[in-house]
């Protein structure tokens, strides 16, 4: 199990992505929501979807590549 979190602060292309505890781009993050643990990207990727139901929201590309689509 690991730790995610949402980056809130949208991309230049307007998404807002998830992290893995310990990736690089969540360090470099100032606004952050903890989403809990899970098993991998997409428990994760449903949780903040379930929480942010407008909001368009992807996978980091280093640390969450299966969830990552853009």
């Amino acid at each position: 199990m690991a730790k995610y979190y949402l980056n809130l602060t949208p991309q230049h292309t307007k998404e807002k992505e998830i992290h893995k505890d310990g990736c690089f781009w969540l360090s470099k993050a100032n606004d952050t929501e903890y989403l809990g643990e899970f098993t991998g990207c997409q428990g994760a990727l449903a949780e903040a979807r379930r929480r942010h139901p407008f909001q368009p929201i992807d996978g980091c590309a280093d640390c969450c590549t299966k969830c990552h689509s853009r």
